[in-house]
């Protein structure tokens, strides 16, 4: 069936909204017409072999056994020449949807739905179809309702599985849409689905051809189950003697019914397909799995269950799923591709493959020693990234933001050991003929197929022209005179070693340079707390202390706020509005006032001694503060110390470099410890100046030796006192610098376009000013 025969489908089933309107709101349609499709759907697969299980019903009932029993030897009754198998469920009630009759419509649809096998019938629980059936007869709506879906052909001679749920997708966007919902929670597009599926089984050859061979299929954001279906589709379209078991995990109950509803017509086990939230409550923790597919949303955060995912990585470190690190709240991607990492099957037992389909995000988001970079860090050491394929945008249903299939093994063949492959087709895409909420385009089948090539054949693929229509611009605003030219359309492939993706994160110092001076403008500074009350103080002090207060600690009215207290508060409320209540309390307290009065009041008196001069050696600064301070008789605690250092010195590049510690061991000027002044000097850093360099990694050599010559080549030429800090090291390997892994995708593939010449730009500007120029002499005149 072609996806405009799914459409018209879908159409014909949707129009049941024509009779809720009025007595429902949209917001609802889905919730009723989604069950009633997925019960004609089950009840046209049961219609070949309905009399064979009445005609069974009678001699199992006579054996008077449990339900379960009773279920089983019904469905031998489901088993025919073309399906030897059976089916996975069956219906013992005489009845279908078109002889329920008008009277007591409510009661006979109930009595039919319970006369399903266990499995079936649980599956409406989900839609809370019951509810809905109750609202449908309160509106004299049920019978129209059901005479109506009767009436649809949705058996497997005219739907097949594969079509029916393209039919399920489309009805899922339409409610989406009259609900307000985002339709790509719930589902992928198939172009999308087929170039994953057919990636990720290219390497399988044993899969494809070994006859009665057993695999498992497994989607932890199952959906509607369009990645399960086109799994086993594939699987049974190459290799019909194959077995594939499919599970899955859904997070919404109605999504999770129509998979289950799938996966039942499929002869599937849906006990495999779980309700629940995968990350925070995985309900097939002990299993592993042959192939994985997965589309887990894009950019959601993860805040609601943050305690359980820190909790796993915390306690269970590498035993658990999400070991090798956790990114930012704000997008759980990549806890969803550390889950289905955790879930491959064991090299010794043959391995496993994932395909998943991921945003721009996890690619490059956070630096090195971020949990983003050591999550990239542990697939690319351990080998387990094969592909990325980039895709065009607007493609999926609810965005159309750049989208990337990444796909995983722990089983490479030996010619991509230690190799990831880069495809880039971002331009293999045709446009649709109706837009579909955000996807605006497709990729078609030749497509696919050229992608598939080009990774199965492990290529490195050339920029190559593509010949495909330039898309069409907007015919908004006024056009330039000479459009911009079209960016060709490209396709690529490129090849590289997994440490190509790696680098270190080095620390770059440069030296604290220090003037300090004891001038009384200086001095008067530290009448106020040097933190985040300066502005607070400084501000009370000239309305309220400057015309009362005496410099003076016997003043008693110094640092005194009590009268004034409430409209001080108003003020700080309305002007610094984020100071905390301990804050305030602290700005009122004359505690406060006065031990910034008393350290001022000791400035003072050291200034006679010190000098009120400008020095440009910090490295004295300590003997003659002590000396002064032996000779005036006064003593300062380290808080006091620190604050009136920082009130009378500032940064000056051309004073002298202040010395942190004198060493007795060798210089090392690389690193930080320099032969000057006939002794060896680590000098203190100056944050502000603090720098990082990302050094490429490089494992023919040493990591000493690949920094060294780095800094000496990139740095040292151009900040000849900087040194490279040794004390930042990677907490796993212990050398210098902290290791981090990002993809930058779109740096490896880029275009130079060269502007456009100067003159034209000048001659297009100079038109466009005597434009403006006329426009202006008709309004004048």
């Amino acid at each position: 069936m072609s996806q405009a025969n799914n459409n018209n489908l879908a159409a014909d089933i949707w129009s049941l909204a024509d009779l809720l309107r009025g007595d429902f709101k949209q917001s609802q349609y889905g919730r009723i017409i989604l069950p009633f499709a997925l019960l004609r759907r089950l009840e046209c697969v049961l219609a070949d072999t309905k009399q064979a299980v009445l005609a069974e019903l009678p001699k199992v009932e006579a054996k008077k056994l449990p339900e379960d029993a009773q279920e089983q030897l019904l469905l031998r009754a489901t088993r025919t020449a073309t399906n030897p198998k059976g089916l996975s469920f069956c219906n013992t009630s005489p009845m279908d949807l078109s002889l329920l009759g008008e009277n007591n419509i409510k009661a006979n649809l109930e009595r039919y739905i319970l006369c399903f096998s266990r499995d079936a019938r649980g599956i409406f629980d989900y839609f809370k179809f019951s509810d809905f059936i109750g609202l449908l007869d309160d509106a004299n709506l049920l019978y129209k309702i059901v005479q109506k879906v009767a009436t649809m052909d949705l058996s497997l001679t005219s739907v097949s599985n594969h079509d029916m749920g393209k039919v399920f997708e489309e009805l899922i966007r339409k409610f989406a849409e009259s609900s307000n919902e985002t339709a790509g929670e719930h589902f992928t597009p198939r172009d999308i689905v087929t170039l994953t599926t057919a990636l990720l089984f290219c390497e399988d050859d044993d899969a494809l051809s070994k006859p009665g061979i057993i695999r498992t299929i497994y989607d932890p954001t199952a959906g509607t189950g369009g990645f399960l279906s086109e799994g086993m589709e594939y699987l049974y379209k190459h290799n019909p003697q194959a077995v594939m078991r499919a599970y899955g995990q859904e997070l919404n109950p109605e999504s999770y019914a129509i998979c289950k509803g799938d996966m039942l017509i499929k002869g599937q086990d849906i006990s495999n397909i779980k309700l629940g939230n995968t990350l925070s409550n995985d309900q097939l923790q002990d299993e592993s799995f042959d192939y994985m597919l997965s589309n887990p949303p894009f950019g959601v955060d993860w805040k609601k269950i943050e305690g359980e995912i820190k909790a796993e990585h915390e306690v269970k470190g590498h035993a658990g799923r999400f070991g090798p690190g956790l990114p930012r709240v704000s997008d759980g991607s990549l806890l969803f591709l550390l889950h289905l990492i955790s879930k491959m099957r064991p090299v010794e037992q043959g391995g496993a493959r994932i395909g998943i389909i991921l945003n721009g995000s996890p690619l490059f988001t956070g630096g090195a020693g971020s949990g983003e970079s050591e999550i990239r860090r542990h697939i690319l050491q351990n080998d387990l990234l094969e592909a990325i394929v980039a895709l065009p945008t607007d493609m999926f249903y609810n965005t159309g933001i750049a989208t990337y299939i990444w796909l995983l093994t722990n089983h490479k063949p030996a010619e991509r050991t230690g190799l990831v492959q880069l495809i880039d087709a971002s331009n293999l895409y045709g446009k649709m003929r109706k837009s579909l909420g955000s996807k605006r385009n497709e990729i078609s089948d030749e497509d696919i197929a050229r992608i598939v090539r080009t990774f199965g054949g492990f290529e490195v693929v050339e920029t190559q022209l593509l010949d495909k229509t330039a898309d069409v611009k907007s015919n908004r605003g006024r056009p330039a005179a000479s459009a911009k030219a079209d960016t060709p359309k490209t396709f690529a492939s490129k090849i590289f070693p997994t440490h190509a993706f790696g680098y270190r994160r080095v620390t770059i110092e440069r030296p604290l340079r220090l003037s300090w001076q004891f001038s009384q403008e200086r001095l008067s500074t530290l009448r106020f707390d040097s933190g985040t009350l300066n502005s607070a103080m400084q501000w009370i002090y000239a309305d309220y202390g400057a015309a009362y207060w005496q410099d003076n600690l016997s003043c008693p009215d110094y640092g005194q706020l009590h009268d004034y207290e409430a409209e001080i508060r108003r003020h700080l409320k309305k002007h610094f509005a984020d100071l905390k209540e301990k804050q305030i309390k602290d700005l009122l307290d004359a505690k406060l006032w006065r031990s910034q009065l008393a350290l001022l009041l000791k400035a003072r008196a050291l200034q006679p001694h010190i000098g009120d001069a400008q020095h440009d050696d910090f490295n004295r600064y300590d003997a003659q503060l002590k000396a002064a301070c032996k000779t005036a008789g006064l003593t300062l605690d380290t808080r006091e110390k620190k604050q009136l250092a920082d009130a009378v010195s500032w940064k000056n590049p051309q004073a002298a470099k202040v010395i942190k510690k004198v060493h007795k061991t060798a210089a090392r000027p690389l690193y930080g410890l320099f032969a000057e002044g006939g002794e060896v000097r680590e000098y203190q850093p100056d944050t502000e100046l603090r720098d990082y360099e990302n050094i490429a990694l490089d494992p023919s050599r040493s990591v000493n030796e690949v920094n060294e010559a780095y800094f000496l080549r990139e740095v040292q030429p151009h900040v000849p006192e900087a040194w490279m800090d040794d004390s930042k090291r990677d907490a796993q390997d212990g050398e210098i610098g902290i290791v981090g892994y990002e993809i930058p995708f779109n740096r490896h593939f880029y275009q130079y376009q060269p502007p456009r010449p100067l003159e034209e730009i000048d001659a297009e500007l100079d038109a466009v000013s005597a434009e403006i120029m006329a426009l202006l002499q008709e309004v004048h005149s």
